[in-house]
């Protein structure tokens, strides 16, 4: 049974890469002449979500390099209301070690948005176990502890603190979660489709809560199920069809979540998503989306269900939220939210987009 701790100095903590993503709006990079520059990192979007929408009192572990873009990065981190946990790296003002750089343009219409990476000599990718004071972090108490696979991609001794992070919040009390993000560049260059499976397999044995759709599970865990370019993207079947066999060999995962989205172009969306909770199934409607920036909108749509969870929603509900958050978090530029959560609640109860006065 998933049980949720009632209270706690910290509602939600999040262990992650921080990152800055260059984005040059609908202009391809190949002729851009200015980016804007969005804050983000899966873990740290969640946090900064629950913090500036859903007002929770969140956190995040993570690296901090003392060089001006990692004052840039921790101003915004500030502004968002999360309380950082740093292991401070030294720059050496040549070469590193550096917070990741995220290349994403927006793209329009038929010409979809491209992502590319520089996290060379990142930080992040530098944690280890030991670099955190687990028992004086959850000290005063922590309701609920994430990680993602994007951060386990980095190195060899990230997975190992996602493993130790995740001990020492179930020691405490707290519920786990993970985003299984299979980014299918990331792992490439860490050893590969078996060592990713490896590794998170290792990792979703401390797990209560799961985010990813199918195939993030069958890629990222190696479990089988529908080829997922054969069947319909807003098709619950295929994702609730696996559930079983999550039951079997994850029996620890007490819940599996994700969107289910139908790319018509760029810039429209049909958009869904859907639960599982301990043998139990929840689908939220399907809606037309008018997308501004897709990006960070699977981290909107986690962000609102772990409110609802948080905030002792039933299912349903706490589904309705996550996806309406995310849904939201599609119409922004940038990684994370500018909802507030009478917006959110208005979406998930089904209001309209009419002018307010």
């Amino acid at each position: 049974m998933l049980t949720i701790p009632v209270s706690g100095a910290l509602d939600f903590l999040s262990l992650g890469a921080l990152i800055h993503r260059l984005d040059p709006g609908v202009i391809p990079f190949r002729k851009a002449s200015q980016c804007s520059i969005h804050v983000s990192g899966g873990e740290f979007n969640c946090a900064a979500n629950l913090a500036d929408c859903f007002r929770l009192k969140t956190g995040i572990a993570t690296a901090m390099v003392d060089y001006p873009i990692g004052e840039l990065i921790s101003e915004r981190v500030r502004a968002m209301g999360v309380q950082p946990f740093y292991k401070r790296f030294a720059h050496d003002g040549v070469r590193g070690p550096n917070m990741a750089t995220v290349y994403s343009d927006q793209g329009h219409g038929v010409r979809a948005p491209i992502v590319f990476y520089n996290r060379s000599n990142e930080a992040a990718g530098m944690l280890k176990p030991g670099d955190f004071n687990w028992s004086e972090i959850f000290a005063g108490g922590v309701r609920w502890f994430h990680s993602g696979g994007i951060f386990a991609a980095l190195s060899p001794t990230t997975p190992e603190l996602i493993i130790e992070g995740m001990k020492a919040a179930k020691a405490a009390g707290a519920v786990t979660s993970f985003d299984l993000n299979y980014r299918a560049k990331l792992w490439q260059v860490s050893g590969g489709l078996d060592k990713a499976q490896e590794t998170l397999n290792r990792i979703v044995e401390h797990v209560d809560v799961l985010v990813g759709n199918e195939e993030d599970l069958q890629k990222g865990l190696g479990l089988t199920g529908q080829d997922v370019e054969s069947h319909s993207k807003l098709d619950p079947g295929a994702f609730f069809g696996m559930m079983e066999e999550v039951a079997s060999k994850l029996p620890n995962v007490k819940a599996v979540a994700t969107t289910l989205r139908e790319v018509h172009s760029t810039n429209r969306h049909s958009w869904s998503a859907v639960l599982w909770l301990e043998g139990r199934t929840y689908q939220a409607k399907t809606i037309e989306l008018d997308v501004i920036d897709r990006i960070g909108g699977g981290d909107g749509f986690a962000s609102g269900l772990i409110y609802g969870l948080l905030a002792g929603k039933d299912p349903q509900t706490a589904l309705n939220l996550g996806w309406a958050h995310g849904a939201l978090l599609t119409t922004y530029p940038g990684d994370t939210t500018m909802a507030t959560i009478k917006e959110v609640e208005a979406v998930a109860s089904g209001g309209s987009a009419r002018v307010q006065r």
